[in-house]
């Protein structure tokens, strides 16, 4: 009786575990699209492309502060498209530092990042955020 009751705890304590783990990652996941989704819309406005390219845009824009130039970075790798791929490579060094700040100079880190999901490398997040997501 005990082992039973015991192992009915267990598997309750494991679907809540889970349960949290999967709402913990869903609400990550909308996190993501929605700040990539924005991303999108300001360098449209400002551009005036389609997402990817105001992207791209804004990431060569030597008068954008380096801040943005890594958020776009980001963006690009987030949405995985191969058109980016020689732009992205044009920036990237290969010396990727520990620690480096983002508001002063192009991050290495993010532009590895961003060239491997462009090359097709899996993005679990963007499976899940890309559903339904159309762009306008």
């Amino acid at each position: 009786m005990k082992t039973k009751n015991l192992t009915r705890n267990l598997l309750y304590f494991v679907v809540i575990g889970i349960s949290v783990f999967l709402l913990f990652f869903l609400i990550t996941c909308s996190w993501i699209g929605y700040e990539v989704k924005s991303q999108c819309r300001e360098a449209k406005r400002e551009y005036g492309k389609d997402c990817v390219m105001s992207l791209t845009e804004l990431l060569r824009d030597k008068n954008r502060s380096f801040r943005s130039r890594n958020s776009a970075i980001w963006a690009l790798g987030q949405l995985g498209d191969k058109r980016v791929l020689p732009v992205l490579k044009s920036f990237y060094t290969g010396n990727v530092p520990s620690r480096e700040p983002l508001n002063k100079k192009i991050s290495q880190y993010e532009l590895k990042k961003a060239i491997a999901l462009a090359e097709g490398n899996l993005n679990i997040s963007a499976i899940i955020w890309r559903i339904g997501y159309a762009e306008k």
